[in-house]
């Protein structure tokens, strides 16, 4: 698996705010919002329920990524997918950073940090719920 997640009961903006403030708390701020739903209507007239992607980063476990592996950066930042479901819930996924340090040759180096970056993001998604 490549991600893991959560699914809520509450608005989408709601929950798009409450991840932003969880992710806070275990050092992460979010650089990039990426609204797909608002981006498609757009681009090529195409309707679809809210859907954002959310770039998040902690610049001292960013930094010490990059000292590991410079090339790291390419799978830079942690992303977090907030979508509304066709029944109004609203799940929030996690791109699993061990699974993307899986593609680095470096992986034995990068292996504690990955762990310590997905217990972080996993305790996000527990003070989801």
């Amino acid at each position: 698996m490549y991600q893991f997640s959560t699914t809520l009961t509450k608005d989408f903006e709601t929950v798009v705010s409450q991840v932003t403030e969880e992710l806070k708390k275990e050092g992460f701020g979010v650089l990039t919002e990426i609204d797909f739903q608002k981006t498609l209507k757009a681009k090529i007239n195409k309707d679809m329920r809210p859907y954002k992607v959310l770039g998040a980063c902690n610049p001292p476990l960013a930094a010490q990524a990059l000292d590991i592996e410079p090339n790291v950066g390419l799978l830079l930042p942690c992303n977090v997918l907030v979508k509304e479901e066709e029944d109004n819930r609203v799940c929030v996924s996690f791109l699993d950073p061990m699974a993307m340090l899986g593609l680095v040759e470096n992986t034995s180096d990068l292996e504690k940090f990955g762990q310590d970056v997905r217990g972080r993001l996993e305790r996000v998604r527990d003070a989801l719920t």
